[in-house]
């Protein structure tokens, strides 16, 4: 038994007595020097055929000196190779206690020194990683649970390093666990993929104490496969999982790349209103540019101008909003304070895509405010929007959602929509209407940016339709 266990360690070793006698040479050492079991055992020392003569003595005097010593001692020399080589090794020397107590020989265990230094770096390697890394760094094991984590991955996943051990991923993730389970089965099937990966991730519990959803992440992950070196055939032992939070720069690259997009779509779509002989076909043409990659449907509600003729219309002040101060020659009326504000009447003049926005309304004759106005309630963005100046952003709850067409329909807005976006359309100091832009379930809320386009989108279209009605 104890001849098969010295012959399969994997460090070679062998053995002397009191008298400095080898009395035990395994298969390693043999491996590794070329001399067998038969040719080492009983030689006395290792002088002129595993040490050079001119450094047996030295070599000597460190290994019986082990008998000596307390605990393991640990040197590093060259040995000779049957062919005539040299090989650097690192050696672990200790003695071999007799049935006296007393050192009755020593032991002697070696390898190549650079396959030493290789183990001891892997073993350096793994503890920074698991210690002092500043990126994500989780180890699953073959059921795809987190087997070991560093501090790092511990904070990103909101949760401490051993509660996270063994819970499934599900437990830890919400948004992108199936991206990252499915990278795991694959690594294990396949192999580590030639690139990183970038996945878009939320951690469940995340925002919870500020009552918000959990914020999305992008997380630039690899995956190695780790097999055991142990075993003639790889066994794999689970998916190391190597990650770092890219988010902001992610999201300045898609902002950056959003900027450029909606810059060009501007500048053709001024191009192409050039062209345009009808002012009020140049205000339609910016709004389907700017529909593209932005919004679902976009309208244009103008404001419904005052006539003589018309009853029950407000007066229009100078900013066609209809808060001007009464003239109707009522000996009552005159010089009394300015009446109570009226509430803005606007007219649907333009829904684009064109065909796609139905159940929202008539639509007036082109340029024109003289169609049926649009049955807005109080509070409504647009009127909103109007009375401001400025835009207006509205979004359904999580719970309207669900019943996203009673949600819209109350706003007269396309069916599914769930998120508004309302900019005026002002010209020359006046409000000549609102444009609003509506997205759908399947696209995110209205940002301050997407305010910002939308502003910009409605200067040219107040600007064209403007001048339509000048011409009219």
């Amino acid at each position: 038994m104890l001849a098969a266990l010295l012959d399969g360690m994997d460090a070679a070793l062998c053995a002397f007595d009191a008298d400095g006698t080898v009395t035990h040479w395994n298969r390693e050492a043999e491996r590794m020097l070329g001399w067998s079991a038969d040719e080492a055992v009983g030689r006395r020392g290792l002088a002129g055929w595993a040490v050079r003569a001119a450094d047996a003595a030295e070599v000597e005097a460190l290994l019986l000196g082990a008998m000596r010593a307390q605990g393991r001692q640990v040197h590093e020399f060259a040995l000779l190779t049957k062919d005539g080589g040299r090989v650097l090794v690192r050696t672990q020397s200790a003695a071999v206690p007799g049935a006296d107590g007393e050192a009755a020989g020593v032991y002697c265990a070696f390898s190549e020194v650079h396959t030493q230094i290789d183990l001891e770096r892997s073993i350096a390697l793994s503890e920074a990683l698991f210690e002092d890394a500043s990126w994500g760094v989780v180890m699953v094991d073959a059921d795809l649970r987190p087997a070991v984590v560093n501090g790092h991955a511990a904070r990103s996943l909101g949760a401490g390093r051993a509660t996270l051990l063994g819970r499934p991923l599900g437990e830890l993730l919400d948004q992108g666990v199936e991206e990252v389970e499915s990278a795991f089965q694959h690594v294990l099937a396949e192999g580590a993929p030639p690139e990183p990966t970038e996945i878009w991730v939320t951690v469940r519990g995340e925002g919870a104490d500020l009552g918000q959803p959990p914020p999305r992440r992008c997380w630039r992950s690899g995956f190695l496969r780790l097999a055991s070196p142990l075993t003639e055939e790889a066994v794999p032992l689970g998916v190391a999982w190597i990650f770092r939070d890219v988010t902001e720069a992610k999201r300045a690259e898609q902002e950056g790349a959003r900027t450029r997009f909606r810059s060009n779509q501007l500048h053709r779509a001024a191009r192409a209103a050039a062209e345009c002989e009808d002012p009020f076909e140049a205000a339609t043409v910016y709004l389907d540019f700017a529909l593209a990659g932005f919004a679902d449907h976009a309208l244009i509600d103008l404001v419904r101008e005052p006539s003589p003729g018309r009853p029950g219309q407000p007066g229009a002040g100078a900013d066609g909003t209809g808060a001007g101060r009464s003239s109707a020659g009522d000996p009552e009326a005159a010089g009394s304070a300015l009446p109570e504000r009226s509430p803005i009447v606007l007219v649907r003049a333009v829904a684009a895509p064109a065909g796609a926005a139905t159940g929202i309304g008539p639509n007036a004759p082109a340029g024109t405010t003289d169609g049926i106005p649009v049955a807005y309630a109080a509070g409504h963005p647009a009127l909103q929007a109007a009375d401001r100046g400025g835009s207006v952003r509205a979004s359904a709850s999580r719970a309207d959602e669900e019943i996203s067409t009673q949600w819209a329909a109350a706003r007269k807005w396309p069916s599914g929509t769930v998120h508004g976006l309302c900019a005026v359309l002002r010209s020359r100091g006046r409000t000549l209407g609102v444009a609003s832009f509506l997205r759908g379930a399947s696209r995110r809320a209205f940002d301050r940016a997407d305010a910002a386009y939308a502003e910009d989108v409605a200067v040219r279209v107040a600007a064209a339709i403007d001048l339509a009605q000048r011409l009219r």
